[in-house]
């Protein structure tokens, strides 16, 4: 259960599955697979959760119900909206008492939807847009029922997990982000209720500025006058700024999947070591593995000293095939600290074997030529190794041509 301040050009949306994101996916079966006994406790502790009662009567406390014979359209608009996400459960309406900001929540009890609506958003929305902010409301449901109620108990867990004192900065991260792609599926499914790009992104602008006219096409236009001078990433702790909701929107109806990595862009940014999820660990990890075994895929570095400092990083840790290149586009982070992180794993392995003299260190001063990491990685090594930087340079100057010559030997 949480507030969800709903949400955006005509179209035809039952082509357009609403399918998870591909983020919601992944960190699902990172759960299942790696967090095993947390997920089955929280499975088992939401398959015998006893709050409906307690939650419906502290909704009947605090809200006021919103009945079919008081509001016709509004119910009307539920029922459509319900057949638009495919579900069949009752959908009680409320309007919070006592609480100005404008906003829509769901309360999550299976087989029951709850909407409650806050501040004056009945009198500020026209029908198709209260009844996009429906659809991204009852969306949120069609996630939780999803696969046995799987992204729901994903989602229970991160947030338990994030909200623990002892919770480090990965748990924290990843709870943010599984909230944020949360929210745009939600956007998702006020299109597929609305049919239309336009009352979504005004329903979204109205109650995030209050406003009871807003121009829909135009605030679409501001949204790509934004991302035409530059990439830009959310700042959002659970909801993405309104440019990027109505940004990514507008891609998912023109492109659809093809729309997916200028949206995780949106969401995620790029990669930084001080802004590692668990899914950012995860591929670090694996980038980490690459990077090893591209660096030891000659055999003259694969001495018993040198495997076995790889086996600290990874105990089934096997070299790369020395005869096949490998892609090396996704060790080219931008960010400083992972950057760093690199150089100092190149660091570590060109003084694991003292005997191989200065083939490690020509051997990394190249991948990190590669890289582009060089001028980093330089100056790191003639600190670390206690080395004039023109020893350094003139090293990798002969790189090639000394690993040439020791690829040969080692053959």
């Amino acid at each position: 259960m949480r507030g969800k301040d709903m949400v955006g050009i005509a179209v035809d949306t039952s082509e357009h599955n609403l399918e998870p994101l591909p983020y919601h996916v992944e960190l699902r079966d990172y759960l299942k697979s790696q967090e095993r006994d947390l997920w089955n406790w929280f499975a088992s502790a939401q398959a015998k959760a006893d709050y409906t009662e307690n939650l419906r009567m502290e909704l009947l406390k605090s809200t006021y119900r919103l009945d079919a014979d008081g509001h016709p359209e509004l119910c009307q608009s539920v029922e459509a909206a319900k057949a638009r996400l495919q579900l069949d459960i009752p959908v009680t309406l409320y309007q919070a008492q006592n609480s100005p900001q404008l906003n829509a929540a769901l309360f999550f009890m299976p087989g029951e939807g709850h909407v409650v609506f806050s501040g004056p958003i009945l009198t500020l929305l026209n029908p198709e847009e209260l009844k996009s902010v429906i659809g991204h409301e009852l969306a949120h449901y069609h996630l939780w029922i999803r696969d046995n109620g799987e992204f729901h108990i994903a989602d229970r867990l991160l947030q338990a997990v994030a909200n623990d004192p002892r919770a480090a900065s990965a748990h924290e991260q990843t709870a943010r982000r599984f909230q944020l792609y949360t929210e745009i599926f939600a956007d998702r499914g006020s299109l597929r209720v609305t049919g239309d790009v336009h009352p979504v992104v005004a329903g979204l602008v109205k109650i995030q500025t209050g406003l009871s006219q807003v121009s829909a096409p135009g605030y679409l236009k501001q949204a790509e006058e934004i991302f035409a001078k530059g990439s830009v990433a959310t700042e959002g702790l659970s909801h993405p700024e309104a440019f990027i909701r109505a940004r990514a929107l507008a891609l998912w109806h023109e492109q659809h999947d093809g729309a997916t990595g200028r949206i995780t862009d949106m969401i995620e940014g790029a990669a930084a070591l001080e802004e590692l999820d668990l899914i950012g660990q995860t591929r670090l990890a694996s980038a980490t593995r690459r990077f090893l075994e591209t660096l030891l895929r000659p055999k003259w570095f694969q001495t018993p000293a040198v495997l076995g400092h790889a086996k600290l990083f990874f105990d089934d840790f096997l070299p790369g095939n020395g005869h096949r290149p490998m892609a090396l586009d996704g060790l080219k982070f931008s960010d400083v600290r992972l950057r760093e992180y690199l150089c100092y794993v190149l660091l570590d392995f060109v003084t694991a074997d003292p005997e191989l003299d200065d083939l490690p260190l020509a051997a990394a001063l190249e991948l990190s030529r590669q890289l582009e990491l060089d001028a980093q990685f330089e100056k790191l090594a003639a600190k670390e190794l206690k080395m004039k930087v023109r020893d350094v340079r003139r090293l990798k100057e002969q790189a090639v041509e000394m690993l040439a010559k020791a690829e040969v030997s080692g053959e």
